[in-house]
């Protein structure tokens, strides 16, 4: 029980900004008053702020009108608790757990666009798997940012995992041929594998993405398992752009969902926009696994719908 108040009480102050719109500026505009239209519109106008997106504002704006006119909702306080109710129920029973190898290492494919946040993003996945006991190697294939492959060996260093990387401005599929190699040999448990931040309208960064998949498929049947994108937080409404055209680029011939299995939402404790999760929900099929909720690698929750809204409401 500890743990859990302790996970809690972390997401609740990762939150603290998106909080201040939905709960502390919700509170002051409802508590205490009589509903009508005009409040029921500056109740919109918070959900906005909060970038819980335009179809789902719409939808919860248009329930709590119902209610009112029907005779159901009479107080502020009516409001606060049907958006906690329905918030929490936007999302069905969904895996969204980590997906692991029946046998041989498990690798994750991490991709994003330039200062997301991917490579902090990286290394709180690594500190999370190695609080589970699971051994972790991590491959290098950035080769084009000046800087990046260093980056990564500082938090290995920190971590107390190695590294495989190339050269700079080498193949980064050649990078991940190795690093796949290597954690074949070495027996290793999960194979993170970083790429280059690239914007999802840069064809030919898209196409060696794609490249990059088929390597570590050929060298470990099934990889990459989890190919997971970060997004910033903080980039609001551009973050759900770029969770559905990453999701469209990566998507194999053939296949009708997402080519991205997992969301790792960054920077939630930068922001008062957390409600992007919200509209991310709204716009795409690919489910938010984690979220990163401050600076250290231990700073990682998997996400809970129910955990998610108590947090932003508390």
């Amino acid at each position: 029980m500890a743990i859990f108040k302790s996970l809690v009480s972390k997401l609740k102050k990762g939150l603290e900004k998106t909080r201040e719109v939905l709960t502390m500026d919700l509170g002051d505009l409802l508590r205490g008053k009589r509903l009508d239209d005009a409040l029921i519109e500056q109740v919109r106008t918070k959900l906005l702020a909060a970038d819980c997106g335009v179809v789902t504002t719409t939808r919860l704006i248009e329930g709590i009108q119902a209610d009112y006119k029907a005779g159901k909702m009479s107080k502020g306080e009516d409001v606060l608790e049907y958006l906690k109710r329905e918030m929490a129920a936007l999302w069905p029973v969904e895996d969204r757990s980590l997906h692991f190898a029946a046998s041989g290492p498990t690798v994750i494919m991490v991709t994003g666009v330039n200062g997301a946040g991917k490579t902090t993003s990286i290394a709180k996945l690594c500190s999370m798997l190695r609080g589970q006991g699971k051994t972790v190697l991590l491959g290098a294939c950035d080769t084009f940012r000046a800087g990046a492959v260093r980056q990564l060996e500082i938090w290995s260093e920190r971590l107390g995992v190695d590294v495989v990387k190339g050269q700079q401005g080498g193949d980064p599929a050649a990078v991940a041929f190795d690093a796949a190699a290597a954690a074949v040999a070495r027996g290793v448990d999960v194979l993170i594998v970083d790429t280059a931040g690239r914007l999802h309208t840069q064809d030919p960064l898209m196409r060696q993405l794609t490249k990059i998949r088929s390597v570590l498929g050929k060298k470990i049947p099934g990889a990459p398992h989890e190919t997971l994108l970060v997004l910033d937080a903080t980039a609001g409404q551009n973050a759900m752009r770029q969770a559905v055209e990453f999701g469209k680029a990566l998507k194999a011939e053939g296949e009708e969902r997402s080519g991205v299995t997992g969301i790792f939402l960054s920077k939630l404790d930068g922001t008062a926009k957390g409600g992007i999760v919200v509209a991310i929900k709204e716009a795409t099929d690919i489910p938010v696994k984690f979220v990163g909720v401050g600076e250290t690698p231990e700073d990682i929750e998997a996400f809970d719908p129910v955990d998610f809204v108590s947090a932003m409401f508390a």
